[in-house]
């Protein structure tokens, strides 16, 4: 066992994810980043290059929509380690289509992948919490959430949920020192976003308050600071990142 709080980080070795990850870890947190069973060898090399500049994070192998193999590997990270003190939901996925055209298992990957995992980790945790009296639970929303998007009926769906999910649960903890909020990023320079055509590209820069996308290390930052064991009287908020695109 050690003496540092556990952080764990679902998708955490995406590109936000790995930020949250390393801000984690500056804060004195040991933390372990889950990942796909398939992807072992990308999160074995992923944890290589975090390992040469300096940071040391575990991992975890696990299907986030599999509440079996959340509660697995939740017990093998507690054997190891000792209980999750701090959780953050980063892990998702879009398939991006209007709904007149979507597939059931488009609805379904996204709902399960985004919104019940959220259920299906938070759930082997959150005893532990409570017995400890300590927790911070973070969930990773979306601006789209918000607002909506054109072809994301699937993904705004989840991500929404976790909206409702945060606030019942802040209400079920507050008195046993936990803490549930989301983070709400707008839209952030990752592969995925860098891979958008120019033209499409600058159209989305063109309608952000501040002109450019954000940087995943600034949704880490937020992250960082509602896991902080200093920020224990913010629970049950939603923290907007997103340049100024929705303000509400």
């Amino acid at each position: 066992m050690n003496n540092k709080k556990i952080a764990l980080v679902t998708g955490g070795i995406g590109g936000i994810g790995t930020e949250i990850c390393k801000h984690l870890a500056q804060q004195g947190r040991l933390v372990i980043a889950t990942h796909l069973p398939v992807e072992e060898n990308i999160a074995r090399a992923w944890q290589e290059s975090q390992k040469q500049t300096g940071y040391d994070i575990e991992l975890a192998a696990v299907d986030v929509g599999s509440f079996k193999s959340c509660a697995a590997m939740a017990q093998a990270i507690a054997e190891r380690f000792g209980h999750i003190s701090i959780l953050v939901n980063c892990a998702g996925i879009t398939r991006d289509i209007p709904l007149r055209k979507m597939e059931e298992s488009e609805w379904s990957s996204v709902l399960s992948t985004n919104l019940d995992s959220v259920f299906n980790v938070t759930r082997q945790v959150i005893n532990d919490m409570l017995t400890d009296g300590f927790g911070r639970i973070v969930n990773i929303s979306s601006v789209n959430a918000q607002k909506g998007q054109f072809g994301q009926t699937n993904y705004s769906a989840a991500k929404a949920g976790m909206h409702g999910f945060t606030k019942a649960l802040a209400q079920e903890v507050a008195k046993k020192g936990v803490t549930v909020n989301t983070v709400s990023p707008g839209y952030i320079a990752t592969n995925l976003m860098n891979a958008i055509p120019e033209e499409i590209l600058d159209k989305i820069i063109s309608a952000i308050p501040v002109g450019r996308l954000g940087r995943p290390d600034e949704i880490a930052r937020a992250v960082a600071f509602l896991c902080d064991d200093k920020s224990s009287f913010i629970t049950g908020s939603d923290l907007s990142v997103n340049g100024g695109l929705y303000m509400h």
